[in-house]
Order: C-alpha cells, then sequence, then structure tokens
C-alpha cells in the first residue's frame, strides 16, 4: 500500500487512541459513585440538594436552609406527645453526641434538628422545654402546616394525625428515621430504626470521611 493510502488509517488510529485516553482521565477524575459495605441502606448514592424552606426554631426565630449549611445536621421528624418513638430516639441522639464530643474535631459543626410534625400543639415554647430534657442544645423546628409538609416531602418523611381519642388527644403517625444533612444542605444519608449510638457515630464519622 502507498504512503498516501496508509496515511488516513493511521490518522483514524491516532484519533481513536485520543478518545480513549481522555475517555479513561475522565472517568478516573470522577467521585467514587460506591457505597461501601457498612454504609448500604444509609448513605444514598446521590446527595439531594434541599429547597429554601422558612419555619421557626424554639426560641422564635427564622429558622431556614441557611442554618443547615457549614455544619453536619442530624435532622428527625416527631412531636413531643410522641409516647416512645421520640422520646427513645432523642435519647439515642443525645448519646451520638456525647461520643463525637470526644473526637478532635468536636461537635461545634454538628446540631440536631427536631422538626414538629404537630405545629397545633408543638409552640415553640413547648419544643423548648421539651428539649431541654435530653440536650438544650438541640434544636427544635416548627412553622406552619403547609411548610412543614413542604419540608417532609423534601425529606421523604411523611406522617398521619390519627383520630382523636378525646378533644385535642390524639397520636401522630411519622417516619422514624434519623436524616443526615451535608454542610452544602444536602440529604445524603437516612440511619434507620432501631437506632444504636455506636452505630450511628461509626456510620457518620465513615461518612464524614468521605466529604
Amino acid at each position: 500500500m502507498s504512503e498516501s493510502g496508509s496515511r488516513p488509517y493511521g490518522t483514524l488510529l491516532i484519533f481513536v487512541f485520543w478518545v480513549f485516553l481522555l475517555a479513561v482521565v475522565y472517568y478516573w477524575m470522577l467521585p467514587d459513585k460506591t457505597v461501601p459495605a457498612g454504609l448500604q441502606g444509609v448513605l444514598r448514592s446521590e446527595p439531594k440538594p434541599l429547597q429554601e424552606f422558612e419555619l421557626l426554631d424554639q426560641h422564635g426565630a427564622p429558622f431556614t436552609l441557611q442554618r443547615l449549611k457549614d455544619r453536619w445536621s442530624f435532622v428527625f421528624f416527631g412531636y413531643t406527645y410522641c409516647p416512645d418513638i421520640c422520646p427513645t430516639t432523642l435519647s439515642t441522639l443525645t448519646g451520638v453526641i456525647g461520643q463525637l464530643q470526644a473526637d478532635p474535631q468536636g461537635t461545634s459543626n454538628i446540631q440536631v434538628v427536631f422538626v414538629s410534625v404537630d405545629p397545633r400543639r408543638d409552640t415553640p415554647q413547648v419544643l423548648e422545654s421539651y428539649l431541654k430534657y435530653f440536650n438544650e442544645a438541640f434544636m427544635g423546628v416548627t412553622g406552619t402546616q403547609q411548610a412543614i409538609d413542604s419540608l417532609t416531602r423534601q425529606f421523604g418523611a411523611p406522617y398521619r394525625k390519627e383520630p382523636e381519642t378525646v378533644p385535642g388527644r390524639y397520636l401522630v403517625s411519622h417516619a422514624s428515621s434519623v436524616f443526615l444533612v451535608d454542610p452544602y444542605g444536602q440529604l445524603v444519608a437516612a440511619f434507620s430504626p432501631p437506632h444504636d449510638a455506636d452505630t450511628i457515630v461509626e456510620q457518620f464519622r465513615e461518612i464524614r470521611a468521605r466529604f
């Protein structure tokens, strides 16, 4: 074959080589999307950016998406009249924070946020009094029913008010997972019950190390 006849073929090979090389480089530059065995069912394969919302904390101050940024947030949905799941979970989270305080990083960039799904009874004052039984640093959050519904949908945390047994007395069925929001305001993980402080601490440390 003449030199002129082989040139197009050689050019094609060079082009294919460079395309392959660029594909390999691009692949290796992608972040690791694999979920370790110990985080299966906990860590999301892709972080979910949260949308803006506006609620109130237990001091009556606005609680918005901005207050979930620049720190790690353990978010739990419940209500102060809950007879079992909420006090048990908040006690577990008290243990989690206690263990993390021993870390070199401490807990200055970690917060626990308790969002009430019962705004009819859970005023900011009620939340403030309730959370003192667990940890005064915990954030209590409430707001309008519409604002709460919007936030629970973002987290995938459904709830349902049960029929009243007597006027003003009722239970609320709600999600029992503890959600984790990263310092960028993204939902990155959910810890399902039964909750164990040692397990949550171990998994959280592994998640934090990946970011």
